[in-house]
């Protein structure tokens, strides 16, 4: 058996600040929805694709697929938003076993309220410290690092 392959203080260091980041980005992400438009992220999550989608509707699997979310957790995000009046689920065309998540006009005005407040704390907590060139280079890293992480996927 090979020797493990440890992270080197540096790479142990970037990754912990990785993790800090990934962590207090959601918790403000999360603070910022909530206080500017009573949305969850969860909410956010859901509402943004279907709000992008032709006639504002999705296969539920789909959904499930664009967010990375298991079916249990897409249903019960699913029904608490039915239940304010966001969303609606309908029955599935193409397939008896399957449904369809569409957006309801509550559920547009809400997306449509949030998105403005949501694209400008975004802007300001991931944009504006980088410049133009960081900003493209980030991009880069992300695409190289993401298709590490699909071609390694278990």
């Amino acid at each position: 058996m090979s020797e493990p392959r440890w992270l080197t203080p540096h790479q142990a260091d970037v990754w912990a600040k990785y993790r800090r980041l990934r962590r207090e980005l959601q918790r403000a992400q999360d603070q910022q929805l909530q206080q500017d438009s009573g949305l969850s992220a969860a909410d956010y999550a859901l509402l943004a694709p279907l709000s992008e989608s032709v006639d504002g509707v999705l296969r539920a699997r789909d959904l499930g697929a664009e967010v990375g979310w298991e079916r249990s957790r897409l249903s019960h995000q699913i029904s608490r938003m039915e239940k304010r009046g966001l969303v609606t689920r309908e029955a599935c065309a193409d397939d008896a076993r399957g449904s369809m998540v569409r957006l309801t006009e509550k559920g547009r005005e809400a997306i449509d309220a949030a998105a403005p407040k949501h694209a400008e704390y975004v802007r300001k907590l991931v944009f504006d410290p980088l410049t133009a060139d960081e900003a493209h280079l980030f991009g880069d890293l992300m695409d190289r690092i993401l298709d590490a992480v699909e071609r390694n996927a278990r």
